[in-house]
């Protein structure tokens, strides 16, 4: 019996250049489960339709006939069709205003909706995801924004010379020039007045570890937080200083009485206030790659920069995690890769565009792994090819408890005949 599926074209933006699935896999799932591929037609996605035909697929505008329809980015209401399967990121779980009209209209038209963000294994962890990615393109844009600032200071330094990422030809590309970069920070080395260079990384998951690849290509001495003040008694020139900082780093009980616990912190946030602003002062970077949402301590407020300002060494911040208003409280907004920074002013409590004047620069692109488009497709699809078939092949007329999918898909069903599923109810307060 053979099965049909579609995957549509992004078109969100003009970046959005990314595939759920590549070529080399829907040949794979062609020779293996006699599927049937249609593709939308794409002028800008990162693989040719000519590759996509060559692997055995069909392109064709309309995808009315594949009950089972993959994405990569939101998808437009006027698009969806009854009784459909779509497989997307949503963006709706956190009951994101923007997003619910589109909720709606699938739950209108009984649809069911996949969502990559919650394919988890049995403990929770994300199986399908592009943060490594994020955390690449992220770190590079970032040391890109602090050489563009040092730049507008008339500071000459090696990090002058680092492009972003989107004007490199690829991920190989960037790391190789990377690696000419740190061979002149090892050569002339960093001028004394901005020693020590420390970055500072909120969070140590997927985006964090993709963000540390980039920054450990440079010369770079790791330390902990506790060693950040040590560092200013005799800071080298000649490397960049590199700190995780963890949850226990970054938060404390509110009340004296309590000592802090992971899964306590996870379960009752609100019991719990940020100490961060003991090390901001000392950062010149700070990369932001932890999950975050309102019940939440904030990572850094703008009553924290305005009040250590005037002894701020605070140059850049990398949002990767870009929650508007969120962790970064001054992330007003996010931001293009034809326009990736903007300098939030604390004496004023306002943003400009660019990375001239007085403030913090941010670094606040909300869709960096399309920065990386074959790159992050090809990992991708090679995570997500594993649970296509078991996808495509389900029965979706029978009742949810009964409809066969792998577990882990089951878990990230958040409509089911156009019904929230049991684990995803609380999304109801937000429509």
């Amino acid at each position: 019996m053979s099965f049909t599926f579609g995957i549509r074209r992004e078109d969100k933006n003009k970046w959005e250049r990314r595939v759920p699935l590549v070529p080399r896999h829907i040949q794979e799932l062609k020779e293996k489960y006699d599927v049937d591929v249609i593709i939308q037609p794409s002028p800008i996605r990162v693989y040719l339709e000519k590759e996509y035909e060559n692997a055995g697929a069909t392109i064709k505008e309309d995808l009315s006939s594949c009950p089972v329809i993959f994405a990569i980015k939101e998808i437009p209401i006027d698009f969806f069709e009854p009784k459909k399967t779509y497989v997307f990121f949503s963006h709706t779980i956190k009951g994101q205003d923007y997003n619910m009209p589109m909720l709606k209209k699938m739950m209108d038209l009984k649809c069911n909706l996949i969502d990559y963000e919650k394919i988890t294994d049995e403990r929770g962890a994300r199986l399908v995801f592009f943060g490594r990615f994020a955390g690449l393109a992220g770190m590079i844009d970032t040391l890109w924004s602090f050489g563009q600032r040092l730049k507008s200071k008339n500071i000459d330094t090696p990090f002058n010379e680092i492009k972003q990422t989107v004007h490199y030809k690829d991920l190989d590309d960037a790391k190789n020039h990377l690696k000419e970069v740190g061979e002149r920070i090892k050569e002339i080395g960093i001028p004394k007045s901005l020693t020590p260079v420390i970055i500072g990384f909120a969070g140590y998951g997927h985006v964090s570890n993709g963000a540390q690849e980039i920054l450990d290509i440079l010369p770079t001495e790791e330390i902990s937080p506790k060693e950040i003040k040590k560092v200013f008694e005799n800071p080298s020139d000649r490397c960049v200083y590199k700190v995780v900082f963890k949850e226990e780093d970054m938060v404390k009980p509110v009340s004296p009485d309590d000592s802090f616990e992971l899964q306590d912190y996870y379960n009752h946030p609100e019991k719990y206030r940020s100490i961060f602003e003991e090390y901001v002062s000392d950062l010149t970077i700070l990369m932001n790659c932890i999950y975050w949402d309102g019940r939440y301590p904030r990572l850094v407020t703008k009553d924290i920069v305005k009040a250590n300002y005037k002894n701020l060494k605070l140059q850049v911040i990398g949002d990767i995690s870009i929650d508007i208003n969120g962790a970064i409280e001054f992330t007003e907004k996010s931001t293009t890769s034809d326009a990736p920074s903007f300098i939030y002013n604390p004496g004023t409590n306002s943003i400009k565009d660019g990375v001239e004047g007085k403030g913090i620069v941010v670094m606040g692109v909300d869709n960096l792994p399309c920065e990386l488009p074959r790159e992050s497709s090809n990992a991708f699809s090679t995570v997500l090819l594993d649970f296509v078939p078991g996808i495509v092949k389900a029965d979706y007329t029978k009742e949810f408890e009964d409809c066969v999918l792998p577990p882990e898909i089951k878990r990230a069903v958040i409509l089911y005949h156009g019904k929230l599923t049991p684990d995803y109810q609380y999304v109801d307060k937000y429509l």
